[in-house]
């Protein structure tokens, strides 16, 4: 199974900047016939429309908020392709106090956002044909990173939940991707101290056009998440993605 962006409409959270930009760009050069650019401030997205007109259109989605994400999924009602890129990370390790109220903050957003996206547009994409959804994760979804603790922690529970979105919407002929990327050149990145290791979005937004259409469940699209993919490989085929229910 594979999943062509050309004429289809999509949806990008986290749009307005970073990597979601770039997704939302690359769609769109890539033949999408138009992006939801779903985002918390929908002013934050006026360049965009103003740039390329009828084909983005604004919605407000708060991961944190599930009341938007239904709204939103009855307005964009015809959506083929979800690109889930918001997130949040917090500097957090297992010893600050803090870290209580960051892992709280990073599950409700990364983990429980993506689960009510889920819930809200997997029928729309069923309605459509199926369609794709793609999750950012992360190289912290599978290696812990100390001083990211609880953001590692949450990618991890986010990772787990997109590999039972993958068993579950197969049924209903939607493809998922976990896309893992490392240091990419964003805010997020800058404000984790990764900036000089970062590469630039289109890695990533490029990496998910391909994978789509080879219908692979995994990305790990720059130069450090395809170390961490290489040496997972073995595990991702034979546990990750095999059925193990069929003995």
């Amino acid at each position: 199974m594979g999943f062509d962006v050309q004429g289809k409409v999509a949806l990008v959270t986290g749009a307005n900047r970073g990597i979601g930009k770039v997704i939302l760009e690359t769609l769109l050069a890539e033949g999408a016939s138009k992006v939801y650019a779903a985002v918390r401030d929908t002013s934050s997205v006026e360049g965009l429309v103003k740039e390329h007109g009828e084909k983005v259109v604004p919605l407000e989605i708060d991961l944190s908020k599930p009341a938007t994400i239904a709204a939103a999924a009855k307005q964009a009602e015809d959506v083929e392709l979800v690109v889930n890129n918001a997130g949040v990370l917090k500097t957090a390790d297992p010893l600050d106090p803090a870290a209580f109220d960051a892992l709280d903050f990073e599950m409700k957003v990364n983990v429980h956002g993506l689960m009510h996206m889920a819930q809200a547009f997997a029928p729309v994409l069923k309605t459509n044909g199926g369609g794709a959804l793609v999750q950012l994760n992360s190289v912290a979804s599978i290696k812990n990173f100390a001083d990211f603790a609880t953001y590692s922690a949450s990618k991890a529970a986010s990772y787990s939940i997109t590999q039972a979105l993958r068993d579950k919407l197969a049924d209903q002929n939607t493809q998922v991707l976990s896309v893992h990327p490392g240091p990419i050149g964003t805010d997020m990145a800058d404000s984790a101290g990764l900036t000089e290791m970062a590469e630039p979005p289109s890695v990533v937004a490029d990496g998910i056009v391909a994978a789509l259409a080879d219908g692979r469940f995994h990305l790990f699209p720059d130069t450090m998440a395809k170390q961490v993919g290489e040496a997972y490989s073995g595990f991702a085929e034979n546990i990750v993605e095999a059925n193990l229910m069929e003995g």
